[in-house]
């Protein structure tokens, strides 16, 4: 099952000629990840307050297969894909009015504060498995 989250373009998301800007999707799709863990009831800073873990992106891979405009109301779904020991690899998309703009692989890693991997901690992985598309 997706998660959802509306976005909608705003004059400063965008380029000269009006659409926007590639890096700004990774923006969209970070945004949308924040809300997905959330969504899950994971608190990302007690996590790292009481477990010193935190989770970065290692890879993305990113398609840009329409433009998006200034004021377009946007969607980005977020779906899990699978998950290991202390990775995570999500499908994230940009969708406009059932229009796909943007596709996106993202691997994030599970880490130590000071940079090293760590495991996913087992209550976030029983909250994972029902997500899994």
């Amino acid at each position: 099952m997706s998660h959802e989250f509306p976005i909608r373009v705003y004059y400063e998301d965008t380029d000269l000629a009006g659409i926007v800007y590639y890096a700004n999707y990774l923006k969209f799709i970070e945004r949308a990840r924040s809300e997905w863990v959330r969504s899950l009831g994971v608190d990302q800073l007690a996590l790292k307050r009481d477990a010193g873990l935190v989770f970065a992106v290692r890879r993305v891979e990113a398609d840009y297969l329409r433009p998006a405009h200034f004021d377009d109301e946007l969607v980005v779904k977020t779906d899990l894909v699978s998950f290991g020991g202390a990775r995570l690899v999500l499908e994230q998309g940009v969708w406009r009015a059932g229009e796909r703009l943007f596709g996106a692989t993202v691997t994030l890693v599970c880490l130590t504060e000071a940079g090293g991997p760590a495991r996913l901690p087992a209550e976030l992985r029983r909250r994972l498995v029902p997500t899994i598309q």
